[in-house]
């Protein structure tokens, strides 16, 4: 089975709280762009990992990959291929998609899958939802309307725990009800959420700043924004002749994609 394993976008990411275990509670609108990694699965007598394609490097291929870890969760051994397309540790979610794709392919569910990780319920779920708690509590949401994404990352990596150590507060405000009707009410209503992480992300990696400046300069774009913890940054669009322009005009060092944002 060959499954695609797309980029997990937090359009907005809200930090409200801290366990006292440490884990960080969230409020985020969590959405899929037609962009990811694949993942082929079949099912074997001992687990087997090869990872393959232009952002393989540096992708372990052992027991310490999310991905790795999904099948043993499972208990069913697996001969898995990542054709590793999305770079890693950049706030897109691209280990939890894996993970994510090898569960469905194996036939498990999203619950419990916290355990692997905080984003691999929500990639397990495949759709856009709110996610809570630290990553386990998913809540629907109205349909999205049609719209573009254009990710960007300017190829540096932003330590997820050093940009929640970084923050100046823990206890921030929880998203808005969410309430929309077409493509103006979504941005006016995402305009008023924020990513709680952007600001102490932006002071450890200058460059999203410029990443940032540089989406919201494009033609038409209706709102740019960090995902995660970063570094990858988003702009939204509303169609897709836009959306390509906007990424082909993104310096080439930078990884630049656009892609539709999945229903």
């Amino acid at each position: 089975m060959r499954l695609l394993a797309p980029a997990k976008v937090n359009l907005a990411l809200h930090v409200v709280g801290q366990r006292e275990d440490g884990l960080h509670l969230l409020d985020s609108l969590v959405v899929f762009a037609g962009v990811g990694d694949w993942v082929s699965v079949d099912p074997a007598k001992a687990m087997c990992l090869r990872v393959e394609g232009p952002r393989a490097a540096g992708v372990p291929v052992d027991a310490s990959n999310i991905a790795w870890k999904a099948a043993e969760w499972l208990g069913v051994p697996a001969d898995i291929l990542i054709e590793k397309y999305l770079p890693h540790a950049a706030g897109i979610g691209g280990g939890s998609a894996d993970a994510a794709a090898v569960i469905r392919a194996l036939g498990g569910v999203a619950e419990g899958s916290e355990a692997l990780g905080a984003d691999v319920p929500v990639c397990v779920h495949g759709r856009p939802v709110q996610m809570g708690g630290i990553g386990e509590v998913l809540e629907d949401v109205p349909a999205l309307p049609p719209m573009w994404i254009v990710l960007v990352n300017p190829g540096v990596e932003v330590p997820t725990g050093a940009v929640f150590g970084a923050m100046e507060r823990v206890d921030n405000a929880p998203l808005p009800e969410p309430n929309w009707s077409d493509f103006s009410s979504f941005i006016r209503w995402l305009s008023i959420a924020r990513n709680d992480m952007q600001v102490p992300a932006m002071a450890m990696q200058p460059v999203i700043g410029d990443v940032l400046d540089r989406l919201a300069a494009a033609e038409d774009c209706a709102l740019a924004r960090m995902s995660g913890s970063g570094a990858t940054c988003f702009g939204l669009f509303e169609t897709e002749a836009t959306a390509r322009a906007a990424a082909a005009s993104m310096p080439d060092e930078w990884w630049a994609e656009a892609a539709e944002v999945l229903p």
